[in-house]
């Protein structure tokens, strides 16, 4: 029973479009930002691992919690370094596929409890997330390999159903 709890901790999915909330209509709640399709998944550069962490929502992650973020990286020159993806979720008549996978870097250093992260960018890239926007290419090419690997793993007919393009700037096809 204990080993059955250690799975299901460990086990966080991805938040999949549920039904329009305006069911077709133009009436109230047309124009309003939809985030039940989209993810935030951490890429550990050192660690070599990826994870979901949707407190990063609201600059709420285990990451990002404690941390004073500053202006400049230069402020924060041990930085341990991350990269924020914004992974939205579409779906279409063959089923769900990655739409949008926008990058963002930010670096945390616990000892002083200080990091380094640009506001503006983070909320930027997420909004061409959900625009279907593909904006990876700037990752260091193990992060790549990371991520690619992970949203492969999540689930493979996700993946597949997935742009050329994606697959392309993860180094993956």
């Amino acid at each position: 029973m204990e080993e059955n709890k250690e799975k299901e901790k460990k086990t966080v999915n991805f938040n999949i479009i549920k039904n329009d909330p305006t069911d077709g209509h133009k009436g109230f709640g047309v124009g309003v930002l939809n985030l039940e399709n989209v993810s935030p998944v951490f890429v550990d550069v050192q660690e070599k691992t990826a994870f979901v962490d949707i407190g990063a929502m609201h600059a709420r992650s285990q990451v990002e919690r404690g941390i004073k973020f500053l202006k400049t990286k230069e402020e924060v020159p041990n930085g341990k370094p991350y990269w924020l993806v914004w992974v939205t979720i579409e779906r279409k008549e063959s089923g769900p596929f990655y739409y949008g996978v926008t990058a963002c870097e930010l670096t945390v250093d616990r000892s002083i409890r200080r990091g380094y992260k640009s506001f503006p960018e983070h909320v930027n890239k997420m909004d061409k997330s959900l625009k279907g926007h593909i904006m990876v290419e700037h990752m260091d090419e193990s992060s790549k390999a990371v991520l690619a690997d992970f949203l492969k793993n999540h689930d493979r007919g996700i993946w597949d159903r997935s742009s050329d393009k994606l697959k392309q700037d993860l180094g993956a096809e």
